[in-house]
């Protein structure tokens, strides 16, 4: 573990060291500031998760120079679709900024990939040690935050988090409680988000909330090159879910298996996820063996913060990054290259608050997590809710299972990597949903520049 100084200020401090909390750490790191983060786990550590990269990801690990560090895992090339009989090979389409590819690698070993990553670059990381309340600044004037223009929470939008001194820590190995004090603080914490709603966050429970879980089998296709989705999930009565199903390959003798239910404002609360993934696993494709002596240990499960729904984001001193933002994607419950972005953008916010920028630097971080992808989610959400309706989702599934290219359009979007300024058939179906919709986020927010302390 670093050397602990309570009297120390560090100029960020960062609570949780997954995809969003080890991505803000790096880029901070390497321009030169003065990082710490404290993770409740030690890695490496197990974490639920679909463990699929996808191009959007791909981009932001080669950017934080991991891109040998990917080769020892399995990459895939595209998105095998099936329902009702029916299946197809979609290939990740050609895009200027992210390439045609993905990997399937565990949180296990990625997670812990980019903290040491973090680490090199110079970030502070204490392991072990769980954020247990903030410190909160309390001679700070009250403050209202400039509306971010967003109408996905009209009133949320003018509240701010409390104002931060520092996190309050308890480490597990020692029982100590540790006082980390800091000039900015941003909250990775993930599902949990403690911290985060102790200070005003919330999450609007209408917009919606994934629920998945995941086993790992052993499989003689553990190293196909095509990940797969079934999209015709059933329940034990046989009648359709709003959800979809996965066969991962690792390409180390085992895939990753499960399934997730999209729900809106509370529907499908009762439905029961083991069983939903038991009625899978005994109709899924003989070919990948997926049977009880396969399985490699319990599934576990999750819960998916989607669509940008919590709020707000940021305060006098403060940044949400990654699933304590509800940042993960709507259309298809990836949250690993939102979590990445996010980080990169708070990182970026949080460099020009420290070259003097101050609170208007960190809340600009609102103002462009909505320009990176406040009309994307919010077609999103609309999606989800029309197939939160079976016969809806029984329709549109069966007529898109019909037609490839219409299918390839559609992974375009659902995968978020359409191409800027174009009118080809997946951009135009895109407009076409939302005529005033940017097609794609801004490429700065993919190459984003960080004020240099060095």
């Amino acid at each position: 573990m670093n050397n602990y100084s309570e009297s120390h200020i560090y100029d960020v401090l960062i609570v949780g060291a997954g995809p969003s909390g080890a991505s803000a750490a790096y880029w901070l790191a390497e321009a030169g500031y003065d990082v710490a983060v404290v993770e409740r786990k030690h890695f490496p550590r197990e974490k639920t998760c679909g463990d699929g990269l996808t191009p959007r990801a791909v981009r932001q690990l080669e950017d934080m120079g991991l891109g040998d560090a990917l080769t020892g895992a399995h990459k895939y090339y595209g998105l095998r679709t099936c329902g009702y009989g029916r299946e197809l090979e979609l290939r990740w389409p050609e895009h200027p900024s992210f390439p045609p590819y993905g990997y399937v690698i565990t949180r296990h070993d990625l997670d812990m990939l980019v903290a040491e990553r973090a680490v090199k670059a110079g970030a502070h990381l204490f392991q072990e040690t769980e954020a247990v309340e903030p410190i909160i600044d309390t001679s700070s004037s009250p403050e209202r935050q400039p509306s971010s223009g967003s109408d996905i929470h009209p009133q949320g939008a003018q509240d701010r988090l409390s104002k931060l001194l520092g996190i309050r820590a308890k480490c597990a190995k020692t029982g100590q409680t540790m006082d980390f004090r800091a000039r900015y603080i941003i909250l990775s914490e993930g599902t949990a988000s403690r911290i985060s709603r102790s200070i005003g966050a919330k999450r609007d429970k209408r917009l919606p909330l994934g629920m998945a879980l995941r086993g790992y089998y052993r499989s003689p296709r553990h190293d196909d090159p095509f990940i797969e989705s079934h999209l015709d999930v059933r329940d034990e009565n046989g009648d359709i879910l709003p959800g979809y199903a996965w066969i991962f390959p690792l390409g180390d003798g085992r895939v990753n298996v499960g399934v997730g239910l999209i729900t809106t404002s509370g529907r499908w609360k009762g439905v029961n996820t083991s069983k939903m993934m038991d009625t899978f696993i005994a109709n899924a494709p003989a070919s990948w063996g997926l049977h009880p002596e396969a399985s490699c240990g319990p599934a576990t499960g999750g819960r998916l913060p989607m669509g940008l729904s919590t709020s707000p984001v940021c305060g006098p001193n403060v940044i949400l990054t990654g699933d304590a933002a509800g940042s993960i994607n709507p259309f298809n419950g990836e949250g690993i290259s939102y979590g990445y972005e996010t980080g990169r953008i708070a990182a970026a916010c949080m460099g020009r608050a420290l070259c003097g920028g101050g609170s208007d630097a960190v809340y600009d971080y609102g103002t462009r997590i909505q320009a990176a992808y406040g009309n994307y989610y919010k077609i999103g959400r609309t999606f989800v809710k029309m197939i939160s309706h079976p016969e809806v989702m029984h329709r549109c599934v069966q007529l898109g299972m019909h037609s490839k290219p219409f299918m390839e359009w559609l992974l375009s979007i659902m995968a978020n990597l359409l191409l800027p300024d174009s009118n080809a058939p997946a951009e135009s179906m895109y407009k076409i949903l939302n005529a005033v919709a940017r097609v794609a986020p801004d490429p700065e927010y993919l190459s984003i520049s960080i004020p240099f302390t060095k």
